[in-house]
């Protein structure tokens, strides 16, 4: 049955993408090219008239026809402007995740299966009609019995079959496109599937989204800049989650915003600020930040729903991004291609003349422009791009901050047209960066290690002296079984010195019981006497295993 199943949505797909000539897009300008007037004369389905669109409306109009699940592709694929001809990117910027809804039925059954328990025992009062609908879940306004107003996201029922069925044909269709039109792999189609495959996983599992929201939430405790809605854990599991329902104003409503005295210049600062406090600060951000999941509250302050998508950085990637920047705005581009070269988002025999060249090429022009126009996202994109013709690996992290990026610049500017970036994000860039190689940082960072040093200092002259021997000898070499062993001795050095602290420990219990038997009855004097000599052993014991040549 799954065969028969599989066979019939390869003859849609397959109908679908000759209609909009997506095979002639593809295999025009391969070896392949016959295969494009095979496939139309062969096969019936195919005897209809074909698309005569722009490339870009065609491939998203076949996106829409194929499904919701080719529709999260075809969203995953527009923030990958890095990879896309612009036309295309543009266009599969305006594919809608909008879906007819479910069944009730089926809501309520989902529920009550997933929290144990009927609609009835876990809601006061429960809305049927669902308030929003889209690929992987639909929503419905609900009251707990304690009174809170609460929304509930349910994951589409059978939803992971159709995934797995449709992410199946996609790596198929990725392969074949990599074997037949060899320009395609510096697209990396497997990998743009694998990374969506994980995307749409992660999604549909309301629990983690559940943490990420929790932990957003955390990470902006008592701001005024942006509010997490509360997570009710008692009524959320992996197929359903209940949050607190937010009152507020979608952000792209901005004649409603004005009428409610909201300051929009105020607002698009606070934007960019939310940004860079995320990505550099908490190192944990919103990566799904378009209008339809960003509300303003009557205080001015944002609200955000939709935790499926968050992103995190390295601190190499952090500190590199930072400089990077920062190297921009000084139009110092030798700093900027000496930074992917330490970071090794390019290989490290890349010379760094030619890449400084490659890259002033790049961001001189952008120079042309005010400073109010400038666009971060776009930098950032073109830098990918340019790193790429040099090995560079676009990582899925940096995907999502460029992605993210985009979507606050451009709600930043339809609140405030005149809102210079730049002059919100240089100050903070520049205060994290104290904070990570100035006095601070050092600071910081002796008061972390201090314990460490303190424990492992009186090995220290030992060790010293033993490198300096060896280095005057011309004995130095250090392998990494060498290292290892060293690292392993450090190990048994602070070992060794905890189980002193134990034996010490020992010794002092049974010295303060034989101060506490004076007095007692000789039974009982009897049980303190072997309890001590219990301790005294066993502080013996530690001792020698401390003491031992062959201890760990």
């Amino acid at each position: 049955m799954n065969l028969i199943k599989q066979i019939v949505r390869l003859i849609k797909i397959n109908r679908i993408v000759t209609h909009y000539r997506l095979d002639d897009m593809v295999l025009s300008q391969s070896k392949y090219q016959a295969l494009v007037w095979l496939n139309r004369i062969l096969l019936p389905w195919n005897w209809r008239p074909r698309h005569t669109g722009e490339r870009g409306v065609r491939l998203r109009l076949a996106l829409e026809e194929l499904g919701p699940i080719f529709i999260k592709l075809g969203q995953a694929l527009s923030t990958r402007k890095d990879l896309l001809p612009e036309d295309i990117s543009v266009e599969l910027t305006k594919l809608q995740d909008d879906c007819p809804p479910f069944d009730e039925t089926h809501s309520r059954q989902i529920i009550e299966k997933g929290l144990k328990r009927s609609i009835k025992e876990a809601y006061a009062e429960f809305e049927a009609t669902p308030m929003a609908s889209a690929s992987m879940a639909q929503v419905h306004a609900a009251r707990l019995h304690s009174g809170e107003e609460v929304v509930i996201k349910v994951v589409r029922p059978d939803i992971k079959p159709v995934i797995e069925q449709d992410v199946s044909i996609m790596f198929t269709l990725a392969r074949l496109l990599e074997l037949a039109v060899k320009e395609s792999r510096r697209l990396h189609p497997t990998e743009v599937v694998g990374e969506f495959e994980k995307t749409i996983l992660d999604e549909m599992d309301m629990m983690r989204e559940a943490a990420n929201a929790a932990q957003l939430k955390r990470n902006f405790e008592g701001s005024d800049l942006l509010y997490v809605p509360e997570i009710y854990w008692s009524h959320t599991n992996e197929n359903v989650i209940t949050m607190e329902r937010i009152y507020g104003t979608r952000i792209s409503e901005t004649e409603k915003l004005i009428e409610q005295g909201i300051d929009l210049t105020d607002l698009s600062a606070k934007g960019v600020t939310i940004f860079f406090t995320q990505v550099f600060k908490h190192n944990f951000f919103h990566a799904d930040m378009h209008p339809g999941n960003i509300f303003v509250l009557p205080d001015g302050r944002y609200a955000a729903i939709d935790f499926g998508i968050m992103g995190t950085l390295t601190p190499e990637d952090q500190r590199y991004l930072a400089e990077n920047f920062l190297a921009f705005f000084n139009r110092d581009y030798l700093r900027v291609s000496e930074l992917h070269i330490e970071s090794e988002w390019v290989p490290k025999d890349t010379r760094v003349n030619e890449l400084e060249s490659a890259i002033r090429a790049v961001c001189e022009p952008i120079w042309d422009r005010p400073l109010k126009e400038i666009s971060f996202g776009l930098f950032l994109m073109r830098l990918f791009q340019t790193a790429r013709r040099f090995g560079m690996e676009v990582q899925p992290q940096l995907v999502l901050l460029q992605k993210t990026l985009l979507n606050i610049e451009g709600l930043g500017r339809q609140l405030d047209d005149e809102l210079d970036l730049w002059d919100t994000a240089k100050p903070f860039l520049e205060d994290w960066m104290q904070e990570r190689v100035g006095l601070k940082s050092l600071l910081k960072n002796t008061k972390r290690n201090l314990p460490f040093w303190i424990e492992n200092a009186p090995q220290l002259p030992g060790l010293v002296h033993s490198v300096l021997n060896k280095a005057a000898h011309g004995q130095l070499e250090l392998h990494s079984g060498q290292i290892a062993r060293l690292e392993q001795a450090l190990e048994n050095q602070a070992k060794q010195q905890r189980r002193r602290a134990i034996a010490v420990a020992l010794v002092a219990v049974a010295a303060y019981l034989e101060w506490q038997a004076a007095g007692q009855t000789a039974v009982q004097n009897l049980s303190y006497i072997w309890i001590q000599v219990g301790l005294l052993i066993s502080a013996a014991w530690l001792v020698l295993k401390t003491d031992s040549p062959n201890s760990k």
